[in-house]
């Protein structure tokens, strides 16, 4: 039994006992499955497809679940051998509660719901498409994610003072709106919370045109807001620009420093 256990662990996560640069073919079939569920859910939005092929897509249905519902358990199986330095009990509750763990979950959830309670949650089956997080979960992808949490920690405070401001920015200007607008459009600038909405459009320079300024100090205080709206919500964008290059000349730097030092010896390659 431990030798079929350990098979299925090599099966469901090859690639992390063969180096992260090789995927599960496990995980391979997995994700096939997941694309072809999305096209199917996308289909079944077709009524003539729906009313004629309905047998083939519920058929389609219980396969899937039922590969899913298998790989889920599988998983659990197989948790103390994912975590070796926990006990059988604990290495299960870790997989269970973990973001990849809940994620299965969520995948199977939605079909078994109804058979309990009516209701219909066949569109939570789109939560399956995010069990593609896990199969593209390789080096580099995992690299990648570390980049843009690293830099985001980094900048944190900055984009906090940017967003304050833009909230200040918006209220006053959806306020001032409110007192010129509201006499002219009572029906659209009702109050200042309705205001929001114009505030939104216009300092992101959307501009549906579902509500906008009819007065001349409206036009022109509304003006004033979208030239505004441009030069403060390109701050996010550039502090965020800046901190990727940092970053990425950072990572540059320590990669070039490694190809030039022998890692065995510590002497200069060139040398």
């Amino acid at each position: 039994m431990k030798r079929i256990k350990y098979l299925v662990y090599q099966k469901l996560y090859s690639h992390h006992l063969k180096g992260e640069s090789q995927i599960s073919l496990v995980e391979s079939g997995i994700l096939i499955l997941i694309v072809l569920n999305i096209i199917a859910i996308m289909l079944e939005s077709y009524p003539n497809l729906e009313d004629q092929y309905r047998f083939y897509f519920d058929l389609f249905e219980l396969l899937s679940i039922a590969i899913f519902t298998i790989e889920y358990f599988l998983r659990i199986w197989v948790a103390d051998l994912k975590y070796p330095g926990m006990s059988p009990g604990m290495a299960r509750y870790s997989f269970i509660f973990s973001v990849h763990g809940i994620i299965d979950l969520l995948a199977i959830l939605p079909f078994y719901i109804p058979l309990f309670i009516t209701t219909d949650w066949r569109f939570l089956r789109i939560l399956r498409l995010t069990r593609i997080i896990r199969v593209l979960k390789l080096n580099r992808y995992s690299r990648s994610m570390q980049l843009v949490g690293d830099v985001l920690k980094e900048i944190r405070n900055d984009l906090i003072v940017t967003f304050m401001v833009c909230m200040m920015l918006l209220m006053v200007a959806s306020t001032i709106m409110f007192y010129v607008e509201h006499d002219a459009q009572p029906d659209r600038f009702h109050s200042i919370l309705d205001s929001f909405w114009w505030g939104v459009a216009t300092l992101t320079t959307v501009g549906y045109g579902d509500i906008y300024p009819i007065t001349g100090w409206g036009k022109f205080i509304s003006g004033v807001i979208a030239l505004l709206g441009i030069a403060l919500l390109a701050l996010p964008t550039s502090i965020l620009t800046s901190a990727f290059i940092d970053k990425l000349n950072k990572r540059k730097a320590i990669t070039q420093t490694i190809k030039t030092f022998c890692p065995h010896c510590g002497n200069r390659l060139n040398d």
